[in-house]
């Protein structure tokens, strides 16, 4: 029997929520919990075939945390986000780990000024 696909992202999306680098933990406390304009996120959110990191899901807003690795993949990124943007109808906001980790408060008013002309 083939392992369901679906079921093999929501493994792997557990997986990654109880193993965050340091920038998706410290950007997740302080999205968590309503605190950026009483907005709900989720964490390592499934959308298939993808798993984002951070996910507003009513505002339909998308906040990646990029490492090293995405520099140079920049055009599979692109890809992706096109295809969020279409199939469904999200925004990607993506900071570098150095951005989150050494920049927070900016990174907090970008979600929130998006957060604030998007809704």
């Amino acid at each position: 029997m083939q392992p369901n696909p679906h079921h093999e992202l929501i493994r792997r999306a557990r997986y990654l929520r109880k193993n965050p680098t340091p920038a998706e933990r410290l950007l997740w406390g302080r999205l968590r919990k309503r605190q950026v304009l009483s907005q709900k996120f989720r964490r390592q959110h499934v959308l298939a075939p993808y798993i984002v990191d951070f996910c507003c899901v009513p505002a339909r807003l998308i906040v990646e945390v990029d490492g090293p690795v995405h520099a140079a993949r920049t055009t599979d990124d692109e890809t992706r986000d096109q295809e969020l943007r279409q199939r469904h109808r999200m925004t990607v906001l993506r900071f570098t780990n150095h951005q989150v980790l050494e920049e927070i408060p900016l990174v907090i008013e970008a979600i929130e000024s998006w957060l604030r002309d998007g809704l």
